[in-house]
């Protein structure tokens, strides 16, 4: 057999054994870290994996400890950019860890969720990370019974679930007294859904920016949204049609704000000249909006990243601590002083 013939033949645990001169058992146990051997057979069997490039089957190493070397994912959106940008933080943190992952849909349903984490479960999934969604805690805790779950948009703290929960009234608030700053009175606010927590908490900075500032809230200055570009465009259009008086709209979130502009573009409505905008997330397609949208960064590539590697300490029996990154205003082209 030719070396070309040869290099195309994976490389096994026995061969490895036989190249260090031990037995395939001292070869396993290595590289489980369970095996106590002198220096000179480690040495041996370290630079027989090096010389042959031996790669171990991390899913027979798993089945082992009886895993499946697999994660499960739920998202709510999987075409929504928002997540992208978690799922990329969620992917590095997977990273020679030997974990793949599973990626379902909640659609914003709870009992889609639930048959989701069901569906996962029934996989035999060694954990699960649940980015954002509806399922109440109480809920998520009793799955947590059966694998380790941590879970974005929400605050838990058990044995074997994980929540971390972004400061959404600090970020609107930002937002909205940055608005004040420049000079603006009268801020319209397309929110999102109503039964939505992060929307509530939005809500609720948007009315404690006018608050500290003495100026009144007015019911009929907010739209509802459900956080896509549709219902911006739709709200702005309601807006106009109530004949309100704003010079800046805080948008709940970067594609209703993207939503928003279109509707301002469309009657000859120049931002910022004539209206300031500012939207929240933070998403990469916000830098390149005409202008760039000034926005709230939410960190969820840092959200993602962490969520993963929280979710490895629940598998292997330790509890990690980790902080996210605070909410950050970041001021780009979309607002300026009110003359």
């Amino acid at each position: 057999m030719n070396k070309e013939e040869n290099a195309t033949i994976p490389v096994t645990l026995l061969d490895v054994a036989k190249e260090a001169g031990v037995s395939p058992s001292t070869v396993s146990r290595i590289l489980n870290g369970t095996a106590k051997v002198s220096a000179d057979k480690r040495t041996a069997v370290e630079t027989a994996i090096a010389q042959m490039h031996y790669e171990p089957n991390q899913l027979a190493q798993g089945l082992k400890k009886g895993r499946s070397m697999t994660i499960g994912i739920v998202v709510q959106d999987i075409s929504s950019p928002f997540f992208d940008e978690t799922l990329r933080g969620v992917d590095d943190g997977l990273k020679g860890t030997g974990f793949a992952s599973v990626i379902v849909s909640g659609h914003w349903n709870a009992e889609e969720e639930s048959d989701r984490i069901k569906l996962l479960l029934a996989r035999k999934v060694d954990g699960i990370i649940l980015l954002s969604g509806r399922i109440e805690d109480k809920d998520v805790l009793r799955f947590a019974n059966q694998r380790p779950i941590v879970a974005t948009g929400r605050m838990l703290n058990s044995k074997t679930a994980i929540g971390f929960k972004l400061d959404n009234e600090h970020g609107a608030y930002l937002a909205v007294r940055h608005l004040i700053e420049l000079g603006h009175r009268r801020i319209a606010f397309v929110a999102g859904p109503s039964n939505n927590v992060d929307a509530a908490d939005r809500l609720a900075g948007y009315r404690r920016a006018l608050t500290e500032s003495n100026l009144a809230f007015d019911p009929q200055l907010v739209v509802e949204g459900d956080f896509h570009e549709a219902s911006g465009l739709m709200a702005m259009n309601r807006l106009f049609e109530s004949q309100q008086q704003f010079s800046a709209v805080f948008a709940a979130n970067d594609l209703t704000a993207y939503g928003v502009r279109l509707s301002l573009y469309r009657r000859g409505i120049r931002v910022p000249d004539d209206i300031s905008l500012v939207g929240f997330d933070d998403l990469p397609g916000s830098l390149y909006t005409t202008p760039p949208l000034t926005t709230i960064h939410q960190p969820l590539y840092d959200m993602g990243r962490l969520a993963t590697v929280a979710l490895m300490g629940l598998i292997h029996g330790e509890k990690i601590t980790t902080e996210l990154p605070p909410l950050e205003l970041v001021v780009r082209e979309t607002t300026r002083r009110f003359r």
